[in-house]
């Protein structure tokens, strides 16, 4: 039976593709720990979340690609060790039968400089630029941030870069260590070294892209380490200018549902233009027998992710 608009009931009910989601793997090779909230951190366990994260999708057949939204080792792995779990990391991403799109996180940088992270997470940029797109149909694309762009870490001491980001931090947090939000108020407790900015070329890349998809009527869906909506996410978790890079997308309707991982304990939000933001739940935090990953169906008017476990289910219906 075909629908108003000429589709019927079965098409509308199939995804027009799938992907899979995960973020904040943060393995190392040492005990348990605690947050600095006081959180439990399942350090060895993380990457057995992910290997049921890669079985699971495998299962499934239909999906497309997986996203990875960062940090995939944790800032305690012993420095000798940095690069040997990244590559063991990676051989689980490696066992799914389609692409990995991965991102760089906070905790990836303290383990390696970005020069070295580009080419093992293969993040298809710009020389030291870790931002692109793709598009898996003529409909959809993807926009994938560089969330430490502008950062006090993965660059080199004396890169513009961590100058920009040191003076941003010197600024607005006067604490002596720039990783505590310690009487900082409200969304300034953003203003901390674990987080970073994306760049003015970036800002104008983005317009570019966005302007782009616009012309070609493409729906749009943004992926960043580090959130864009203070109603998804806690402040210390948020982009240092997030409000630069939203106004940029709130010039344009293409963009549909923003992605983010970094506050681990995930969370939702609808913004004044109806774009949906959601954050994703950590595979770190998950004791043993625990799962946070899941499955995006994507379809004309919505996506809805399958969460597994500790990661929610949410569907994300398109105003417009």
């Amino acid at each position: 039976m075909a629908s108003a608009n000429g589709f019927s009931n079965s098409c509308l009910n199939q995804p027009l593709f799938s992907f899979g989601v995960i973020t904040d793997v943060q393995y190392a090779d040492i005990p348990d720990g605690r947050s600095f909230r006081g959180v439990p951190r399942y350090y060895r366990h993380s990457i057995k979340v992910l290997q049921r994260a890669v079985s699971k999708w495998n299962s499934l057949e239909r999906l497309k690609f997986s996203i990875n939204f960062g940090d995939i080792i944790d800032g305690f792995c012993p420095k000798d060790q940095s690069l040997t779990a990244v590559q063991k990391v990676l051989e689980e991403f490696d066992k799914f039968n389609a692409p990995v799109y991965h991102m760089i996180g906070n905790h990836c940088l303290y383990n390696l400089p970005r020069n070295k992270l580009m080419p093992l997470l293969k993040i298809p940029s710009v020389p030291d630029c870790a931002y692109y797109d793709f598009s898996p149909i003529p409909d959809y694309k993807f926009v994938v941030l560089d969330a430490y762009d502008i950062s006090a870490i993965g660059w080199p001491q004396d890169h513009p870069k961590t100058s920009a980001a040191m003076e941003l931090l010197q600024a607005k947090n006067p604490n002596a260590d720039k990783n505590s939000p310690l009487g900082l108020v409200g969304l300034d407790k953003r203003f901390v070294l674990f987080n970073g900015a994306v760049g003015k070329e970036q800002l104008e890349w983005l317009d570019h892209v966005l302007r782009d998809s616009t012309n070609r009527t493409q729906k749009v869906v943004i992926c960043c380490h580090l959130p864009l909506d203070p109603g998804a996410a806690t402040p210390e978790a948020l982009l240092w200018n997030y409000e630069e890079v939203m106004e940029v997308v709130h010039r344009y309707d293409c963009v549909k549902v923003c992605f983010g991982g970094h506050d681990h304990k995930g969370g939702y939000s609808v913004d004044s233009h109806g774009i949906h933001h959601r954050v994703l739940e950590a595979a770190l935090e998950c004791p043993p027998g625990s799962d946070a990953f899941g499955y995006v169906d994507v379809y004309h008017d919505r996506l809805s992710l399958s969460g597994t476990d500790r990661m929610a289910s949410t569907e994300m219906v398109f105003i417009s």
